[in-house]
């Protein structure tokens, strides 16, 4: 059994099978290799530490104070008053003017007109934003991808039309090699279509280069090995309601701004809640006993408050005015983006009907470029033309070809761009 993997192994490396990637394949790998994809986990923890941090306001707010003090002038007893102590034999000094204290104070809201709870949810509506706008970026990715895919299939059947052209300069090259031997043909003929074939060799060269070159950016970009790809097949997208992630962001962006118009109402409420007070130091409540013995004493208070900011109302009337400014500027985006996405779904159902049409030609003007070509193969053979009449028609055919194979890749990518615009 052993032996049965190892040489299972073997034959894996010797001979690996390479599977062509699929658009689909492409377009979902550079999304999970595109280094924004990380942005959905940190934006969610944000927001949720965020919302976290915002319930804990109904925690009692703890705080400690330390603090010293110096007064040029404290209460002090009224001179006849002292008069009247002196006569008795006793010596009141009143307060030290240098006073210090050490305490804490505890409050706890009971009710808060609704503020923590706008804060939360004006903090999960910016989260929402947030990830809607990732979802955006995040989809202009599948743009890119098109591009560089449909390139590369446009690459290679141009490297395979090359091919073809190099087989038939190499035909007709062996053929006048046997005419120049024969006396029938010019060494000059038989050197023009070798620099012609030597030409399309070059090209091929290129050709080549310019495809490792973005075959590479491509594997780059999705994040895995792209050599092969599958010529995906003609779909009929037709333009239609799309479900684009932009308008998804509108939609964040407009509840985000009702739950901030819903705010403004919880800041007029008033708020009630419990505090207490203690501190140790001197002086303390009690002043007339601290007037007479400078001791430092533990001092509490406790008791409800209610507080009501009524500043809010000079703010409010401009603070929906610009909310609904910012919610008609929100609305007009998504009226400019609906519109713009309406004139690219029109151009490029347009240009699918062009190269549809274009392309009920290719086959017939194909088939009558190889007639000529092959007649002038023959006509060359025979001496009724020279060889530059014949490379002329072997570069019409090649032409007639790459014109068929750009209408293929043109009408295939406009029909998988047309469903990109409408997110099918």
């Amino acid at each position: 059994m052993r032996k049965k993997l190892l040489l299972l192994s073997v034959l894996a490396v010797l001979f690996p099978t390479v599977r062509a990637q699929s658009l689909e394949e492409c377009r979902q790998a550079a999304e999970h290799n595109y280094p924004i994809i990380r942005q959905y986990d940190l934006i969610a923890r944000t927001t949720e530490l965020t919302v976290r941090n915002i319930q804990k306001a109904w925690f009692p707010q703890i705080s400690v104070t330390a603090q010293g003090s110096y007064q040029n002038k404290v209460t002090a007893w009224p001179e006849n008053l002292q008069g009247l102590f002196a006569q008795m034999g006793l010596q009141l000094q009143g307060l030290s003017r240098d006073q210090y204290k050490v305490g804490i104070d505890v409050r706890q809201t009971l009710f808060d007109g609704g503020t923590i709870g706008s804060r939360r949810e004006i903090a999960r509506g910016e989260g929402a934003v947030q990830a809607a706008q990732t979802e955006v970026d995040l989809y202009k990715i599948g743009q890119r991808v098109h591009e560089m895919y449909f390139g590369l299939l446009l690459l290679d059947e141009q490297i395979r039309l090359n091919s073809d052209i190099k087989n038939l300069l190499l035909s007709s090259e062996n053929k006048l090699a046997a005419m120049v031997k024969s006396g029938t043909a010019a060494t000059s003929d038989l050197d023009n279509v070798r620099a012609e074939r030597l030409g399309a060799e070059q090209q091929n060269a290129s050709l080549k280069a310019q495809r490792q070159m973005l075959q590479r950016m491509l594997s780059v970009f999705c994040g895995i090995e792209v050599s092969k790809l599958r010529k995906p097949e003609a779909v009929e997208a037709t333009a239609s309601a799309n479900n684009r992630p932009e308008l998804q962001l509108f939609d964040s962006q407009l509840k985000l701004s009702e739950v901030q118009e819903r705010a403004l109402d919880a800041r007029l409420r008033p708020t009630l809640g419990l505090f207490a007070q203690g501190y140790y130091g001197y002086p303390g409540l009690n002043m007339f006993e601290d007037m007479i013995s400078r001791k430092w004493r533990l001092n509490g208070i406790v008791g409800v408050r209610l507080s009501w900011n009524v500043g809010a109302l000079y703010t409010r009337k401009n603070d929906k005015a610009r909310l609904r400014v910012q919610r008609e500027l929100i609305e007009n985006a998504r009226d400019v983006f609906l519109f713009n996405n309406n004139m690219e779904q029109i151009q490029q159902t347009d240009n699918i009907s062009r190269f549809r049409t274009m392309m009920q030609g290719d086959d017939e003007i194909i088939a009558l470029r190889t007639n000529v070509r092959k007649a002038a193969e023959s006509k060359l053979v025979h001496g009724i033309i020279d060889v530059n009449s014949l490379l002329r028609e072997i570069n019409n055919e090649n032409a007639a070809k790459v014109q068929q194979a750009i209408h293929e890749i043109d009408m295939l990518k406009e029909m998988y761009n047309l469903k990109y615009t409408n997110n099918e």
